[in-house]
């Protein structure tokens, strides 16, 4: 088989958020910067951008046969996991799904929510737009409907940046709308 270089495929991704069904950029638009008026840069990141899908399939088999006869789709799971190298009160917020925000002069403020359980979480769409193969090209991933699902930290230490840790579970949407949407650039 015939290695195509231009197909390998290393660099960063720049990782946007956006409202629960925020305005999406069109797939012709993959190679420009989603729009300020929806998408919201979370600034630098440490170790990446990860996409995860976790399949799990459920084997169809009978006592009569030793083969798997076939397997069906039982669960599937969507996350971008990334370490936001900017500990911002924004950035904390968008780690434990929203909360209470203030400023004034001289000071900015944040308390998370401490709503009940039965509250409705506030779920974001996340973007982030990394290289594609076959050259310069952009690939852009959209999780369309995401909660912040892990544990968040703040660590101050002498010798460590202060960043938060962050992995986005995607949910589903509707019988129509896929969770996740991704689009490369070809030329």
């Amino acid at each position: 088989m015939a290695v195509t270089a231009t197909n390998l495929v290393q660099g960063p991704a720049t990782l946007y958020s956006g409202a629960f069904q925020a305005a999406e950029p069109a797939d012709a638009a993959v190679n420009t910067t989603p729009p300020a008026s929806s998408w919201t840069d979370v600034g630098g990141t440490d170790g990446g951008v990860k996409l995860t899908v976790a399949q799990t399939y459920t084997e169809l088999d009978v006592d009569q046969v030793v083969d798997r006869l076939g397997s069906r789709l039982t669960k599937r799971e969507f996350t971008v996991e990334t370490t936001m190298a900017e500990p911002t009160l924004a950035n904390l917020s968008l780690a434990l799904n929203g909360g209470t925000s203030a400023s004034a002069a001289g000071y900015a403020s944040f308390e998370p929510s401490f709503a009940s359980s039965a509250t409705q979480p506030t779920y974001k769409a996340m973007l982030f737009d990394g290289w594609a193969p076959g050259g310069a090209f952009t690939r852009r991933v959209i999780l369309r409907k995401t909660l912040s699902t892990d544990t968040a930290e703040l660590d101050y230490t002498k010798d460590k940046k202060t960043m938060y840790s962050v992995k986005f579970s995607g949910h589903y949407v509707s019988a129509s709308i896929s969770p996740l949407h991704i689009v490369d650039q070809t030329s």
